[in-house]
């Protein structure tokens, strides 16, 4: 008969991970993301995308937004600690709202000659890239959308000749007429 190893009946929780995207208000002060940062890696959180501006020059402030993953409990961990940091002035979970917009920019390096630039250009198009390069051996194409749409591009160029790619990170908004 097998005994418990706990006199304690404690249930396994095997919660899925999920990926969400924070938008994060701060003072644009020295440090203040480092700070930020160092909530993540002390914890041992990941760190999927950052992306940080100055939106409100006037009033110093920044965005930062960062695409993490995680439980949902840990998830809410982390929006109530950067909530409780002092610089911060509102944290915005942008995936539970559903009524945001990301989007992420990239630019790919593709080298290639005959029939691999021809179908590099052709995919381009219908992945409504830009060319903002062009040499007799290789293109750079620029490359608009959320992430599932740049990495499946990024995917069907690594056979074409892929060489370079450098992403932004994601920005996210939210729709409607409110702000953050």
């Amino acid at each position: 008969m097998n005994q418990p190893a706990s006199a304690y009946f404690i249930e396994d929780r095997h919660d899925p991970n999920e990926t969400h995207t924070l938008a994060v208000l701060v003072q644009n002060e020295p440090g203040v993301l480092a700070r930020v940062i160092g909530l993540f890696s002390g914890r041992g959180y990941n760190i999927e995308s950052l992306t940080v501006s100055e939106t409100e020059s006037q009033k110093h402030l920044s965005r930062i937004t960062i695409v993490t993953t995680g439980t949902p409990m840990v998830i809410e961990q982390i929006k109530h600690q950067l909530d409780r940091m002092i610089p911060v002035y509102r944290v915005v979970d942008m995936t539970q709202t559903k009524r945001s917009i990301e989007r992420e920019l990239a630019m790919v390096k593709v080298r290639g000659e005959g029939e691999h630039r021809v179908e590099a250009l052709r995919l381009a198009d219908a992945f409504r890239a830009r060319v903002i390069d062009a040499t007799t051996e290789s293109f750079v194409f620029e490359i608009t959308g959320n992430t599932d749409k740049i990495n499946q591009f990024i995917d069907l160029m690594r056979p074409l000749g892929l060489v370079e790619v450098s992403r932004t990170g994601v920005a996210a908004i939210g729709r409607g007429p409110e702000g953050m």
